[in-house]
């Protein structure tokens, strides 16, 4: 999955709402890696390489894969600090806790914790564990290029402040519907976030989240619908 560098970032969708982002120095960084999901090209959680992990919330469909890749890769894991006690007692000591509105340079990347509206708990065998609460982060990387990945999430005002605070290069916003915000609630996100680029996620993987770019596309206006990039799982884009 590892593409050149000649640009700016360079992003595959692996399914459901876990990417891969190839930085301009070469740093791989998985979003909310489950690589179970049935979109998820066959085997590649048993070869994605990684350097930094970042996990918005606890449940099955975002933290997924993401203690054997760090077992495997020893990629720094950055989360909420309810989750990196759970991943420290797992035996992932490359986690690190956050929590929402701070800041923390990774190897060069700066990683800022965000609200989220969702709920977090943590499936450990037969045991629901507290997950915290669900986070977004705002990730700007080596070369000043900046990404709002949003996670699970209904819409919400302080999304303007995150747009006017950090403003993102790429917005990274869940569409699916049921479990987070559809077209109708992600497509007012973008008018609060205004960002070079919008990327749907969490749809597509089950019928239920039936949200799609199209169906976006078509509530924004004119301006913001040229920003939609819609991706195919596996294919590398660059940006």
């Amino acid at each position: 999955m590892i593409t050149s560098q000649k640009n700016k970032l360079n992003i595959t969708w692996l399914g459901h709402s876990a990417f891969q982002l190839v930085t301009s120095n070469g740093k791989i960084v998985l979003l909310d890696p489950w690589l179970d999901n049935p979109e998820a090209p066959r085997e590649i959680k048993d070869t994605i390489s990684a350097d930094i992990i970042l996990v918005s919330h606890g449940h099955s469909d975002h933290l997924g894969n993401t203690i054997e890749i760090a077992k495997r890769t020893q990629a720094k894991v950055i989360c909420i600090f309810e989750i990196y006690l759970f991943l420290q007692s797992k035996g992932i000591s490359s986690a690190i806790g956050m929590n929402k509105g701070g800041t923390m340079d990774v190897d060069g990347i700066k990683i800022t914790m965000t609200d989220a509206k969702h709920s977090s708990t943590i499936e450990d065998g037969a045991k629901i564990l507290c997950g915290g609460e669900a986070a977004g982060f705002v990730v700007e990387f080596e070369n000043g290029f900046k990404i709002y990945y949003a996670g699970d999430t209904s819409v919400f005002s302080d999304m303007k402040i995150i747009g006017e605070l950090y403003t993102p290069d790429i917005a990274f916003l869940p569409i699916g519907d049921l479990y987070t915000m559809g077209p109708k609630e992600a497509a007012y996100a973008c008018t609060l976030i205004n960002p070079k680029f919008i990327i749907g996620m969490h749809y597509g993987t089950f019928p239920v989240l039936s949200g799609t770019p199209e169906a976006l596309k078509k509530l924004l206006s004119p301006a913001l619908r040229m920003k939609v990039m819609e991706l195919e799982v596996g294919k590398s884009v660059g940006v």
